[in-house]
C-alpha cells in the first residue's frame, strides 16, 4: 500500500527554520519523484519543490528559491524540505505527493497520484 506521511510543521517566527519530512512506504523513491505543495486558507494549492526519483534533479518555485532545499534519504525512503528564512507568507498546510511529471509539469498537482495528509506551517511576524 502506498503511503506518504508528512511531518515537521509547527509555529516559527519570521526568519526561522523548519524541516519537513515525507516518509514514503509501498514504493521506492528511486522510481518516483516527490513534490511538496502548500495551500493557505482561501488560496489555491501551489507547488513548492520537487525532487525527481531517477536523477535526483531538484526544482523550486520562484517564491522559495534560495531559502528552501529539498533532499532525500533513499535508505530511509524519506524526502525532506529544509525551509530557512521563513516569511509570514510561507504560512500554509504543506503536503507531499508522489509523481512522475515531466520537467515543466512538476507544478501541476494533477501529475501526482498519492498525497500525504499535510502538516501545518505557521510563520509569525
Amino acid at each position: 500500500e502506498v503511503q506518504l506521511q508528512a511531518s515537521g510543521g509547527g509555529l516559527v517566527q519570521a526568519g526561522g527554520s523548519l524541516r519537513l519530512s515525507c516518509a514514503a512506504s509501498g514504493f521506492s523513491l528511486g522510481d518516483y519523484g516527490i513534490g511538496w505543495f502548500r495551500q493557505a486558507p482561501g488560496k489555491e494549492r501551489e507547488g513548492v519543490s520537487y525532487i525527481r526519483g531517477s536523477s535526483g534533479a531538484r526544482y523550486y518555485a520562484d517564491s522559495v528559491k534560495g531559502r528552501f532545499t529539498i533532499s532525500k534519504d533513499s535508505a530511509k525512503n524519506t524526502v525532506y524540505l529544509q525551509m530557512n528564512s521563513l516569511k509570514p507568507e510561507d504560512t500554509a498546510n504543506y503536503y507531499c505527493a508522489r509523481g512522475r511529471p515531466v520537467q515543466s509539469a512538476w507544478l501541476t498537482s494533477s501529475m501526482y497520484d498519492y498525497w500525504g495528509q499535510g502538516t501545518q506551517v505557521t510563520v509569525s511576524s
